[in-house]
């Protein structure tokens, strides 16, 4: 595999940064992932822009513009010829000499085969436990998943698929997802405080329009273990029904017919942006 370091295509195992860099050295950076199927990006725009603006909230300066990004990319693609695949981006703190101010970063970009949540994900729905956390800067998609990882033992300790983070009363976001409620009159909501902007957020929430009533407002934890259904969204899982909260059984512990049908529109959306062909370079 080819993956990409300040400015240098490297074999995988030669992708490395010193140990004198922030992201090592206090855990500072953001980093940004997209997927494509058939060689095809999905939203890769939506990507690269949320990258950036993570980016300016950490007050580090991105040593490419978006358009040499893409490029990157595009050649990394033609390199390593994978067709549903991941790129993750990483921008990190940097070399800084009293080992706390970011100063410029280290940049690197890394493609691996993926693994997509499936329709048999989709039946079985998720279990998921509640813990009191919000993440710092919930805006930005930082390197930071201390809490995330602690909390795996005990996710598997409870026989459980993931947690789910929520602070004062207010339900918050997953550490790799973003969580939505359907309430008893088919109103389809999400936290639109203090969480990450995800992107397959906002294409169900685009999609939702269409048909139901949305609303990005504070979802309590009441609302949440009351509502008529209740999933997550994520680039890897795209849409996943939540049937257990705490022991709880959420919509007769299957998957409820919003989410159906938000998931159905959603695969149909994948299959017209594949179907138009924007795909990156195959290798020869």
């Amino acid at each position: 595999m080819i993956a990409y370091v300040n400015n240098t295509f490297v074999d995988e195992a030669d992708a490395t940064i010193g140990i004198g860099d922030l992201a090592i050295q206090r855990g500072y950076g953001v980093f940004d992932f997209f997927r494509t199927i058939n060689f095809t990006p999905l939203f890769p725009d939506d990507y690269l822009d949320r990258f950036f603006r993570s980016a300016a909230l950490l007050r580090i300066a991105p040593l490419h513009t978006k358009s040499e990004i893409i490029d990157i990319i595009a050649e990394m693609s033609g390199r390593n010829g994978i067709a549903d695949a991941a790129f993750r981006m990483i921008l990190t703190g940097g070399y800084s000499s009293d080992g706390y101010s970011p100063v410029s970063p280290n940049f690197m970009i890394i493609q691996q085969p993926i693994q997509m949540a499936d329709d048999n994900d989709f039946e079985r729905g998720l279990k998921i436990i509640l813990h009191e956390y919000m993440r710092d800067l919930p805006e930005a998609k930082s390197i930071n998943y201390l809490i995330g990882i602690y909390l795996k033992e005990r996710i598997l300790q409870q026989n459980a698929d993931d947690v789910l983070y929520y602070y004062d009363g207010a339900v918050l976001e997953f550490p790799r997802s973003n969580v939505f409620i359907v309430t008893k009159d088919k109103t389809v909501v999400t936290p639109g405080k203090n969480v990450l902007a995800g992107i397959t957020r906002m294409k169900v929430l685009e999609i939702a329009k269409q048909q139901y009533k949305t609303e990005q407002r504070m979802v309590t934890v009441e609302d949440l273990k009351n509502a008529a259904e209740v999933f997550l969204t994520s680039t890897t899982k795209r849409i996943l029904p939540v049937v257990n909260i705490d022991d709880i059984i959420v919509s007769d512990g299957v998957p409820g017919e919003v989410t159906r049908s938000l998931y159905n529109d959603f695969l149909t959306m994948e299959k017209q942006i594949v179907s138009q062909k924007h795909t990156l370079p195959v290798a020869e």
